[in-house]
């Protein structure tokens, strides 16, 4: 009995180790530094041109800061003085302001009369309701915390809803 006592231990640690092994319940497994991040942090083109657009330094953008810097952007590309820009006149302007040409928002959001050219007034209309959709305390203000947008890790899937997806930031921001 004793001899066959000593052949079962050994076995019995071998089938119990596993168990052993687990993480306790509620904790999660350590993460594969090869993984990526459960979510990001990010900021938009519109976003990172409404930051630079604080003309004072106090780290916030007022409406009037954004007006005045969306009509120098605007002043730039139209050299002719002609009042409004075409669609890839349009292009030269994201990609000098918003960093690449395809940039949000279209040429067609900002075209609201649809005459395919962009006016001072269409482009302020677009950062308007830009304005508003960033200033999530609505205090007439915008902090550099609220131009960040928070998305989901790219995991398995890459961009997109579901597992490991990220959303874009435009959708209800509260």
């Amino acid at each position: 009995m004793k001899a066959s006592l000593r052949r079962l231990a050994p076995l019995l640690l071998v089938a119990t180790a596993p168990a052993f092994a687990q993480q306790p319940e509620g904790v999660p497994p350590p993460r594969d530094p090869r993984t990526p991040p459960q979510s990001t942090i990010m900021a938009e083109p519109m976003a990172l041109f409404i930051a630079a657009s604080d003309a004072d330094g106090d780290a916030k953008v007022t409406p009037a800061e954004l007006s005045a810097a969306v009509a120098r952007s605007f002043a730039a590309i139209d050299v002719t003085k002609a009042g409004s820009i075409g669609y890839i006149a349009f292009a030269d302007w994201a990609e000098r302001w918003l960093g690449d040409r395809n940039a949000l928002p279209s040429p067609f959001d900002v075209d609201a009369d649809q005459d395919n050219r962009i006016t001072l007034a269409e482009l302020r209309g677009a950062f308007t309701r830009e304005f508003s959709r960033f200033d999530r305390n609505k205090d007439g203000a915008i902090t550099r915390n609220e131009l960040l947008t928070l998305t989901g890790g790219l995991g398995r899937g890459g961009f997109g809803e579901g597992p490991g997806g990220g959303r874009r930031g435009r959708g209800d921001r509260r």
